[in-house]
């Protein structure tokens, strides 16, 4: 069993003009006068990453590789992927779900692992399976309590990431899907640094439909191009709200304040219009209107790869640890994340 039993304390930040610890001036440039890490950096072996060459060692195993991205937090990310690598699973591959959310680890709750250990062998670190086809490795199942908060800088993080791609023994699989926090800032630069040298196929970018999602998701996409991650398309999450009528919830407002008045609506409907509890209301819950992640697309020359609605249903499948495909209760996402999936694969 592996856990971290302490996370460690806040670190003095670097300097703002940092040369970078692979430069011949690390340690050495004016900015570097008055830091603490300043001998460490000077005298610290220059070059290639060593470790480089055993993480494509670990990875020659991995047919695919997949990053999952958002340019902000709250879109849907993690649902997505999680749900992805169900698909991708019951479709009979063999896939690898790998958290670097390190201070944000959820992929855990929604694949129902909560409480799992890691264990080590003669292999290297054991994933944690859900099924014998579809394994698991985060931080969240190495915390010695689920609430505790993981303070760590930069370097700290790249380095567990770094021991993520060389230690875990994911065997033969298909699909390595890699959960990345939102933004752009040190875990991306480090899982695409590792995974460039092992061959990645490319980004999904996971948005909301409103401009103030949109904006960080062309920054997402920028930081793709800059750095040679083909993105492999868009997907635009939340995309309106869609639920039967028979699960709504109704309300009546009086002198006195709301009270329920879903059973007596819902009796209604069955007395005087049976046939309206097949329907499926439909809302926008966000701003559309300029077009969403399918017009951003096309100005930015990407693949739009498809949309998936709000489904409270889904909601409840990521909450619960399962997959929405078991069975016909995500009616409304259910279809539109394997028409995604099928996409993704084709184009591959």
């Amino acid at each position: 069993m592996i856990r971290f039993c302490s996370l460690g304390a806040l670190g003095d930040p670097e300097p703002r003009d940092c040369p970078g610890t692979q430069s011949e001036d690390a340690g050495k440039a004016d900015a570097c006068a008055g830091c603490p890490n300043q001998q460490i950096c000077a005298t610290a072996p220059k070059g290639p990453d060593p470790d480089v060459v055993a993480i494509v060692e670990r990875l020659a195993t991995v047919k695919h590789k997949i990053l999952v991205l958002s340019g902000k937090g709250g879109v849907g990310k993690s649902t997505f992927s999680a749900q992805l690598s169900f698909a991708l699973a019951e479709m009979e591959h063999q896939v690898g779900l790998l958290d670097i959310d390190i201070c944000g680890p959820s992929i855990p709750k929604m694949l129902g692992l909560e409480g799992q250990d890691i264990h080590q062998s003669n292999l290297g670190w054991s994933p944690v399976y859900v099924e014998s086809n579809l394994g698991v490795m985060s931080i969240g199942f190495m915390l010695p309590n689920p609430d505790d908060a993981v303070i760590w800088r930069g370097p700290r993080k790249n380095g567990l990431i770094k021991q993520f791609l060389k230690d875990v023994d994911w065997g033969e699989i298909d699909y390595l899907v890699v959960d990345a926090p939102p933004g752009t800032s040190d875990e991306h630069i480090s899982i695409v640094q590792y995974l460039q040298a092992t061959g990645i196929d490319g980004a999904i970018i996971v948005t909301t439909p409103q401009q103030v999602s949109l904006i960080d998701v062309r920054k997402e996409i920028n930081f793709c191009k800059k750095v040679g991650v083909p993105v492999l398309g868009v997907v635009e999450n939340m995309s309106g709200l869609r639920q039967p009528l028979s699960d709504l919830r109704f309300m009546k407002s009086g002198e006195s304040g709301e009270t329920d008045a879903t059973e007596w609506v819902l009796n209604c409907i069955r007395e005087k219009a049976p046939e309206l509890l097949s329907v499926v209301a439909c809302s926008e819950v966000f701003d559309s209107s300029k077009g969403g992640a399918e017009k951003m697309c096309i100005e930015m020359g990407v693949p739009f790869l498809g949309k998936v609605p709000m489904d409270p249903q889904l909601c409840k499948a990521a909450e619960e640890g399962r997959s929405c495909f078991a069975d016909q209760k995500c009616s409304a996402s259910a279809p539109a994340l394997q028409s995604i999936v099928k996409k993704l694969i084709k184009t591959e």
